[in-house]
């Protein structure tokens, strides 16, 4: 699969409208969100995955008054800058950034499949459904149980407490757009999942499963089920966002994922 500038326009546009369609929906305090060259400045809670600018670099250029403006919002919040900033983008971004005082801090990948011609998921012992009404405390009691109980693969794998994690994943659980999945093994809740599909482009927005049911196969069916749903709803590409030479990249390309672009992250403190 190539990645050209257009597929990472694409791409990049959708990440900014998912980070807004996340962050508006965070309760307190206020997010402080606004649109900025192409993409998006989402500023919310201190320390949240949330906070980011996303998806510059392809629509229009930055200047110094912009950029002024949306910085004091993470000044008023206390939060250092960060910009997610693809590798496709425009180059000379990257040049005005560092000399504006941004400090790299480190890479993510982009990995993509394309679904043109997907066949259904496959039936097995684990079944995977989108939340039903009644099943929002089940999705969110085994996203926060899994998500806070690491596998020992990838790169990083820092246990983030059970109280950090439960107003993010709140924050999914509200999002606009999310398709959240919950795995089943013999009735009792063994996974979880989100998605997001945005102009034809299917975001896999993470998945866990429960220290219990690891090695069981329901990382797999959650992906299968997921990617299904997807085609099924015309989306021609799905994406997923990985730590370079994590076990979740190693998984994605076992699945036919192949690596697209990287975001090199900037950071800018005060």
């Amino acid at each position: 699969m190539f990645a050209s500038v257009a597929l990472a326009t694409r791409i990049e546009h959708a990440e900014g409208r998912l980070t807004r369609a996340l962050a508006v929906g965070v309760v307190e305090p206020e997010p402080l969100v606004r649109d900025l060259a192409g993409g998006v400045s989402a500023v919310t809670r201190a320390g949240s995955p949330l906070n980011k600018i996303i998806g510059i670099g392809f629509q229009g250029g930055l200047d110094d008054r912009t950029l002024d403006e949306v910085e004091s919002d993470w000044r008023d919040r206390g939060e250092p800058a960060r910009i997610e900033l693809a590798t496709l983008a425009e180059p000379s971004l990257g040049t005005y950034l560092t000399a504006r005082g941004y400090r790299l801090q480190g890479f993510e990948n982009v990995l993509g499949l394309t679904l043109a011609g997907r066949a259904p998921a496959p039936k097995t012992a684990i079944t995977v459904e989108p939340v039903r009404e009644g099943d929002d405390f089940a999705w969110l009691e085994t996203v926060i149980t899994g998500f806070s109980h690491p596998d020992g693969s990838g790169v990083a794998n820092d246990v983030v407490p059970r109280e950090t994690l439960e107003p993010i994943m709140e924050d999914f659980r509200r999002g606009s757009g999310m398709i959240r999945s919950l795995a089943r093994v013999d009735g009792v809740p063994a996974g979880a999942a989100s998605l997001r599909v945005d102009a034809g482009v299917a975001q896999l927005c993470g998945a866990t499963t429960l220290p219990r049911f690891r090695r069981r196969g329901v990382q797999r069916a959650l992906l299968e089920a997921r990617l299904s749903l997807a085609a099924a709803t015309g989306c021609d590409v799905a994406v997923i966002t990985t730590s370079p030479g994590s076990q979740s990249q190693a998984n994605a390309q076992r699945q036919g994922f192949a690596l697209l672009y990287a975001r090199a992250i900037l950071v800018r403190a005060w």
